[in-house]
């Protein structure tokens, strides 16, 4: 590590905790990324399920340069018609159900929800939300307001008053869903909680939401963030699990790459941002065409290389691997988003040193910090899944 740039980090870069990797990365490429001094690091968490595409993807590194030749930045989001946010457009549409037809593009996750939270109290005219216990969203004002207690409280507190209205309900409980009434504007809700550690929807969970929402008038809003894109085994886990929403947020794999995200509804309800007021919703940068241009790039490598159809093999040969071994109480997985528990914080946070030592880069969840997050690019191969293991078991082996 550059002594001098290390301190240069630490000293004018915004620290997001008293503790950072720091760890010099040079160069990226597929499923590794490489220090300065040339040491190697698995990739298994794609900057969480970013990177679906590998690093440094051929297609969307040629996609990108194209475009920087064409034009930049030209107008403010929706003023302008640029073909690479046309061609995106309408290429994600084509892979959503058909309710699912209009794109408003952002930059990034939290954009996205905090957008499509609008989108639902505009179009509807009411002011609730129902959200989940231990859901995350984002980290501005509006996705900071939705994040689920009791485990969200120590994120919120300091940052109060946030945004009023909001109820949050315990994921999997049905008897729970008499929250949801003709006060709820929507339901905003991942399929797949993530950060939650990777818990999965109970059987008929999810349909009963929608049922819900359609009883009393909600939108129910569906948080793919960390989902899209075939990180669960189905281009999108709607696919996967068989409900459609009303409205879903995309982002990380969105822009493969590069900071690209978008909250996805019908045309009649996108339409209700253009009017009491006009420009309901505004983004300067939202959509660039560099962004889009390699979001697509990524998209039709995805589709061109079949790489979701892959995913759930993959996912199986992690969870093999690696759940026989004494340390590993769970794994909880959908396609190739797992946590491995260990069921213990001083154990996690002992193999995440150890992985950072073997060249490993792995991470744990906000609101699980007894499990680690697996979660590559899609486009690793199956001798890089075992490689990956040995590193991983060897680790297990050595704690305490």
């Amino acid at each position: 590590m550059n002594n001098i740039l290390r301190k240069q980090f630490l000293a004018h870069v915004g620290q997001t905790s008293p503790s950072p990797m720091l760890v010099e990365v040079a160069r990226a490429e597929g499923v590794f990324f490489y220090t300065p001094e040339g040491k190697r690091y698995f990739d298994l968490i794609s900057g969480v399920s970013v990177s679906n595409v590998g690093h440094s993807n051929p297609k969307v590194v040629e996609a990108v340069c194209n475009q920087v030749r064409d034009y930049m930045h030209i107008m403010v989001y929706g003023e302008m018609v640029e073909r690479p946010q046309v061609q995106y457009a309408e290429r994600i549409c084509s892979l959503l159900p058909s309710s699912l037809n209009s794109v408003y593009f952002l930059n990034s996750g939290a954009e996205a929800v905090e957008g499509a939270l609008k989108l639902a109290k505009r179009y509807t005219g009411r002011g609730e939300i129902v959200s989940m216990r231990r859901a995350y969203h984002g980290s501005t004002h509006g996705s900071l307001s939705i994040m689920g207690a009791p485990e969200g409280e120590y994120y919120k507190s300091a940052f109060r008053p946030l945004l009023p209205g909001v109820t949050s309900i315990e994921f999997n409980d049905f008897d729970a869903l008499d929250a949801i009434n003709t006060r709820t504007a929507c339901v905003i809700m991942e399929p797949v909680q993530g950060e939650a550690g990777v818990r999965i929807p109970a059987e008929g969970y999810l349909q009963a939401v929608r049922k819900r929402c359609d009883e009393v008038g909600a939108l129910l809003i569906f948080d793919e963030i960390q989902t899209g894109l075939g990180r669960t085994g189905e281009m999108f886990a709607l696919h996967k699990y068989g409900v459609v929403p009303d409205i879903v947020c995309v982002a990380k794999a969105f822009g493969g790459g590069m900071p690209l995200g978008g909250f996805i509804s019908s045309r009649e309800i996108m339409m209700s941002l253009t009017e009491d007021p006009v420009l309901g919703h505004i983004s300067t940068f939202g959509g660039h065409p560099v962004c889009c241009a390699a979001g697509l790039a990524a998209l039709q490598y995805i589709v061109d290389n079949n790489l979701v159809s892959q995913v759930e093999a993959k996912g199986a040969l992690y969870e093999n691997l690696l759940q026989s071994h004494p340390a590993v109480r769970e794994i909880r997985r959908s396609g190739l988003l797992m946590a491995v528990e260990l069921g213990s914080s001083d154990r996690l946070y002992a193999i995440m040193e150890m992985f950072k030592q073997e060249g490993i880069l792995s991470d744990w969840f906000l609101f699980c910090d007894t499990a680690f997050r697996i979660s590559p690019p899609l486009t690793i191969s199956e001798e890089e899944i075992r490689e990956s293991c040995d590193v991983i078991l060897r680790c297990l082996d050595n704690l305490k």
